[in-house]
This record gives structure tokens, C-alpha cells and sequence, in this order.
């Protein structure tokens, strides 16, 4: 009998540790009992993580990351670290070496967003598991979980809000030279009023001959014509790759809406653009911009908002707004382009679904200060609070983000450069696209799976 109590006393003081054990601290995601990862480690890759090493004096806020992290290692029996694997360049590469000659690692790579379509199209990347994650949470990115869902399978996670990116800043100073109040572009964004019309009114008061020689010496505008048509074609409900009623990915270029918007940018670029030097670099535009004789810039949010961004010595002060829109109330967009959190397809389901349940885990803000705010940083430095808080806040909303499907083809130079968005100058974009869709189409049946069309005998 004695043994017997021993034995269920015994069992009652297991059953006590393990509950224990169970109980998350305070603001801690809840325990799911039953996943043991066996002391192995998961290295989540990335391509700017340059070393594991802690800082010797943490703030508050890293020890408590330093806590949470502590605590997911402990509490499933796992190492988990993030620590580069690569460069921007080459990280794709690097994980499709390691799904074809695994080790005993286990990894997860963020990825470039202009690589993942290869991965996917390529069988490299596994189809992201919800047995242990909510997929549909708000937490999860939603404009990319639907760009990274092909034929009804999840590849590609990405958390929070999207980094806006293309964007139109403009100098104070040039714009009060030519008579604009540049507070009313604001009025005008914040109305709804701000749009290609609104915009080239602007232009055509901004370039001008300011000396009499016959040349202008003022411009509307400069910086990247790549972001201005991409934009342009989103703000008009167009794109350039869509998918069909199968799931198969072809090119949409070819739409009223696509060929309207890049007409009118080519009709912006030829009136108002600032003409490029000879033999300048293709990225002259960025000091030009500097120089101030030019009222709009087109390019993208990292290269003002950003710590030790491209303007940060510019002299001139510049506001922001979001890319203009065709028609008063639509909704203003920036198209985004985010890195991409994938799974390698060498591992079977189950770790798959460990995989994703400990990256859900790692990619969560710090229990304690989880800042909605976090995310303005330094940005105040640099510019006035309206573009902080009217353009930057709006356009990481989801219902402003637009993601182009060319990545899932390859880069956006690679795929459109110079067969469209560079060669606008010279001809038509009907044109254009008549000539480049053959191409566009062998890429598409790659994705697809679809074998080429046996070339017509002679």
C-alpha cells in the first residue's frame, strides 16, 4: 500500500512540474504542449544578420527580447538564431544548395522578394503548414499571404504592415519659387483631391526658363521613371501579370488600363522630366535631386525616411506624398515589396509545421513593448510631421498596398526593363508590348509548368 501512495504521489508531483512547466509568463504567448524539437537548432537565414553575439550593456527593451527568446529555446528544447546565410544577391541561392544537400540544421530563409518566384515555380520552397498557426491572423501580412498563394497553397509568410515604397517628394523651396503653397498638397491628399490632374497642373507651373536663354532650368520633376509607371499603372487598376481563373499566371500588360497609364507617364516624362545628362550613370538622378532645381522626385520611401538615406545632406527641405490617383477618391497606393520568410522543401509535413509554429514565435514583438508606433523611429528627423503621419501611416495600410507579380518571374529589370519600362522614350507602349509578349509568355508557361510550343516547320 505504501508503495502504491508512493507511486501515485510520485505522479501527482510529475503532473504538478509539468503543469508548471506549461505556464507562460504574463503577456507570453500560451504553451502548446507536445512539440519538442530534440535540442536541435533552427537557423532562420537571412542576408544582413552579420553575428549571434548579445550587446554586453542590453537596453530594457533587448533584455526582454533577449527573455522571450531565452524562453522559446527553453520551453521546446531548440536553438533558435537568426544569422546571415549570403547576401542580398545570392541568398536564394543558398537555399536552394541547402534543400538539395540538407544538414542536420533546420532552417528558414528570408528571402528578396525578386527571388521567391523561382523558389516557388522550382519546388525549392514547402507550402507553408497551419497546423499549429493561425494563417489567417491579422498578424500575418495579408497583401502578401495572398501574393505568395499559389494554386490554393501558402509558400511565403511575411509579418505586419508592408514598408511603403514608391512615393513623390517635393521641395518646399522650388514649389514656393513657383507660386505653390506647398501645404495644399497635403489639403489636397487629405481631401482625396490629389490627382494626375491636380499633379500636372503643378508640373506645368513648375518647369520653366527662369533666365530667357530658351531652356528651362526649372523642372517639374526627376528620379526613377521605373517607380512612376509601375505606380501609375496600379493607381489605374492595371498590372502587368495576373493570374487566371486556373491559377496560371500570364501577362496582363496588354490592358486599356495598363496602356492608358503608361501613356500618360511617357506624356509626363517627355513635358516635364529633367532631361539626363550625357553619359550620366543611370542612378544620376539621386544627387541631381539634391541640387534643387527640380519641384517632385520620384523614387522611394527608404531613400528620405531612412537613417543615413540618400537625402539626409540634402539642404533644401522636402515634404512627401503618396503617388497621385487618376480620380478624386481613389484610394492612393504604393507598391510594395517585402521580404519573404520560406521553408525549405526538404523536410516532411510535421516539421514543416514545427518550423512554422517557432518562426510565428521569433517573428513576434517583444512581450511588454509591443509599440504600434515603433515603426516612425527617426522619421520626424527628416521631414515635417504631415509627411510622417498623413503619408508614410496611410500608405503601410494594407488597403494602399500593391504588390507586382513580376516577381514571381524574376526581377523587375530582368523581366521589364528593357523590353517596356525602359524604352518608352521611343516607341508606343502598345508597341512595346505587341513586340515583348512572346517572352513575357515563355516566362509565364515556365512558371506554369507548361512545356513550350514546338517551334512551326519552315
Amino acid at each position: 500500500m505504501k508503495k502504491i501512495l508512493a507511486l501515485v504521489l510520485a505522479a501527482m508531483m510529475l503532473l504538478a512540474c509539468c503543469s508548471a512547466l506549461a505556464e507562460a509568463p504574463e503577456g507570453y504567448p500560451e504553451v502548446v504542449e507536445g512539440i519538442d524539437f530534440g535540442g536541435k537548432s533552427v537557423w532562420i537565414a537571412d542576408y544582413w544578420t552579420g553575428s549571434r553575439d548579445r550587446v554586453a550593456d542590453p537596453s530594457d527593451e533587448q533584455q526582454a527580447q533577449y527573455d522571450y527568446r531565452d524562453w522559446i529555446n527553453s520551453t521546446y528544447n531548440v536553438d533558435v538564431y537568426q544569422l546571415q546565410d549570403g547576401d542580398w544577391g545570392t541568398c536564394a541561392e543558398q537555399m536552394i544548395n541547402f534543400t538539395q544537400t540538407p544538414d542536420d540544421t533546420l532552417r528558414i530563409y528570408i528571402i528578396e522578394p525578386g527571388k521567391v518566384g523561382s523558389l516557388v515555380a522550382n519546388g525549392i520552397a514547402a507550402p507553408i503548414s497551419d497546423k499549429y498557426v493561425d494563417l489567417a491572423s491579422d498578424k500575418w501580412n495579408a497583401a502578401e499571404r495572398d501574393f505568395m498563394t499559389v494554386g490554393g497553397k501558402l509558400y511565403g509568410l511575411y509579418a505586419g504592415n508592408s514598408e511603403p515604397r514608391g512615393c513623390l517628394y517635393f521641395n518646399k523651396r522650388v514649389l514656393k519659387e513657383a507660386g505653390i503653397e506647398w501645404e495644399t498638397i497635403y489639403d489636397l491628399q487629405k481631401e482625396g483631391k490629389w490627382t494626375w490632374a491636380a499633379f500636372e497642373d503643378m508640373l506645368k507651373t513648375i518647369t520653366r526658363d527662369t533666365d530667357n536663354d530658351g531652356v528651362n532650368d526649372i523642372y517639374g520633376l526627376i528620379g526613377s521613371g521605373d517607380d512612376m509607371y509601375v505606380c501609375a499603372t496600379f493607381a489605374n487598376g492595371g498590372c502587368f501579370f495576373d493570374f487566371d481563373e486556373n491559377g496560371k499566371i500570364y501577362p496582363a500588360m496588354g490592358s486599356d488600363a495598363t496602356i492608358a497609364a503608361l501613356t500618360w507617364g511617357k506624356e509626363i516624362q517627355q513635358n516635364y522630366w529633367a532631361p539626363t545628362p550625357d553619359g550620366a550613370n543611370w542612378d544620376w538622378y539621386k544627387d541631381a535631386w539634391k541640387q534643387g532645381y527640380c519641384g517632385f522626385y520620384m523614387y522611394q520611401t527608404y531613400g528620405g525616411f531612412n537613417d543615413n538615406s540618400e537625402m539626409a545632406d540634402m539642404a533644401d527641405e522636402w515634404g512627401c506624398v503618396a503617388f497621385p490617383v487618376p480620380n478624386e477618391g481613389d484610394p492612393y497606393i504604393t507598391v510594395v515589396s517585402d521580404n519573404i520568410t520560406m521553408i525549405p522543401a526538404c523536410y516532411d509535413e510535421e516539421t514543416v509545421a514545427k518550423l512554422t509554429f517557432i518562426y510565428d514565435l521569433w517573428s513576434n514583438p517583444t512581450p511588454g513593448y509591443d509599440d504600434e508606433d515603433s515603426w516612425i523611429g527617426n522619421k520626424y528627423n527628416y521631414t515635417d510631421e504631415r509627411a510622417v503621419d498623413e503619408t508614410y501611416a496611410m500608405l503601410r495600410e494594407p488597403e494602399h498596398c500593391r504588390i507586382n507579380n513580376v516577381t514571381y518571374l524574376g526581377t523587375q529589370n530582368d523581366v521589364l526593363g528593357s523590353s517596356l519600362l525602359w524604352a518608352l522614350g521611343g516607341s508606343t507602349p502598345a508597341e512595346l508590348i505587341e513586340a515583348g509578349m512572346p517572352a513575357w509568355q515563355a516566362r509565364c508557361d515556365t512558371f506554369n509548368g507548361v512545356e513550350p510550343a514546338e517551334a512551326p516547320a519552315e
